[in-house]
């Protein structure tokens, strides 16, 4: 099945290898050669990587939005940050 399946090393998961195992469990799951079991097993860990990578996108999102906003923009300019 898939490469990592502790979830205690999970915190330590970058966004790109959570994207690379998601899209590993997604190719293992449309080939059809998986068990009952390990197809859902795959699925939970699919779904966990999938909430790991939108939790990553939002806090980008986020520092994006902080960056970009006008009053930081100005503090930046200014030098006052």
């Amino acid at each position: 099945m898939s490469k990592n399946t502790d979830p205690s090393g999970d915190e330590q998961l970058s966004f790109e290898e959570a994207m690379a195992e998601l899209d590993e469990l997604v190719s293992q799951m449309e080939d059809g050669d998986l068990s009952l079991d390990d197809s859902l097993k795959a699925f939970e860990r699919g779904v966990m990587l999938t909430r790991k990578c939108q939790e990553a996108l939002s806090h980008a999102e986020l520092r994006v939005k902080t960056l970009t906003d006008a009053d930081t923009i100005e503090a930046l300019s200014s030098g006052d940050a």
